[in-house]
């Protein structure tokens, strides 16, 4: 089978294997996380829009998390202060489909802002917008449960800094969460009820998606904890066609294992916190897309598009609605954004080589 992983198109690999007639191949796009407050999908908001937009737009499936809560009927008494208190209203799923996503995770750490009120008029949103999604549910086994959509199947959970109440129970809504224990790896009860809806998945859809929100960080949030690294493994051993992550407010490094990209962080694809300009590093405003295609349920090749934040809105830095949103990155910013992932990655031992156009390279495997 061909373990190409690309980060561009036109670089030549070794050659590929031959697959069984009539296998489908199905692009995919994983997104980083969608802090979305206010954006709205217009030019006059989101200057970018349209060529972001335009790269999305051939793909079979656009995957991000949703990292906020709808402030509805049921809302509760808020679980943190204003200025980390992330609230939209639906219509911000007009903002999300107007670059075609169509799949996200609703397992983070900002499920819960609105108490299990939140959680709840958050469900009933995505049903209304007939937004596919994973990670929370009215029971445990709805949080765990998969989320199916064009030939791919997604199972989210998260990890660190859920709240009290916030995870699900049999009987609770909240949170699919992954819990740690005194040995510092993933509960036996939490990893293998994570393992064994990723084993159902895989029963009934080629691609299946793991996706983890991690906020159990290191001292250096750009790099990837050991015991992170050993659970996503356990992920692709259990069927997983690709594991991508979110949480650090920035990108991480990319691992290949048994020929199966792990995708520890893609920092934001919209990024409207509250916080003051400054609060957060120029790291935080830098992303990519990463373009997936698989044959059957092999990732065959995956590109990167380098995309840039705006930390200031439009109007200036008390602009809260019109901050955080991506574009394609210029030629310069690609290729300090590729490098920079090139020099997360290398610990790994995945090599990233630069195109000569600065916006593309190539990871060989």
């Amino acid at each position: 089978m061909d373990r190409r992983l690309f980060l561009s198109t036109a670089l030549s690999v070794a050659a590929a294997p031959v697959f069984a007639a009539g296998q489908k191949s199905t692009k995919v796009a994983l997104l980083g996380q969608a802090l979305i407050e206010h954006l709205a999908p217009d030019a006059a908001h989101w200057p970018g829009r349209a060529a972001v937009a335009d790269a999305l737009k051939n793909f079979d499936v656009v995957f991000s998390n949703f990292e906020t809560s709808i402030k509805g009927p049921r809302a509760g008494t808020p679980t943190r202060e204003a200025l980390t208190l992330h609230a939209a209203t639906p219509e911000v799923f007009d903002t999300l489909r107007a670059v075609h996503i169509n799949l996200m995770s609703t397992a983070n750490n900002h499920a819960f802002d609105f108490n299990t009120g939140g959680i709840l008029d958050t469900i009933d949103a995505f049903i209304a917008a007939k937004m596919p999604f994973a990670g929370t549910g009215r029971t445990l086994a709805e949080a765990a449960a998969p989320a199916y959509t064009k030939n791919a199947a997604l199972v989210a959970f998260a990890t660190g800094k859920i709240r009290e109440g916030g995870m699900a129970t049999p009987t609770r809504p909240g949170v699919n969460e992954v819990r740690r224990g005194a040995d510092g790896l993933t509960l036996p009860e939490d990893r293998d009820r994570v393992l064994n809806a990723i084993a159902q998945a895989k029963a009934k859809a080629d691609i299946v998606i793991a996706y983890q929100h991690n906020h159990d960080w290191e001292p250096d949030n750009s790099q990837v904890p050991g015991w992170q690294r050993v659970f996503a493994k356990q992920c692709v051993d259990a069927g997983a066609s690709i594991f991508v992550g979110h949480g650090a407010p920035l990108l991480q490094g990319i691992e290949v294992y048994k020929g199966t990209p792990l995708i520890y962080g893609l920092g934001s694809f919209i990024f409207q916190t509250e916080k003051p300009v400054g609060a957060y590093g120029p790291e935080s405003w830098q992303t990519a897309i990463a373009d997936c295609t698989f044959t059957g349920s092999a990732c065959t090749s995956l590109r990167l598009v380098p995309l840039a934040l705006n930390e200031i809105g439009l109007k200036g830095p008390e602009d809260m609605a019109t901050r955080g949103a991506p574009s394609l990155a210029t030629p310069e910013h690609a290729r300090a954004i590729l490098n920079h992932i090139g020099a997360l990655s290398k610990p790994f031992g995945t090599a990233i080589a630069l195109h000569d156009s600065g916006r593309e390279a190539t990871v060989m495997i």
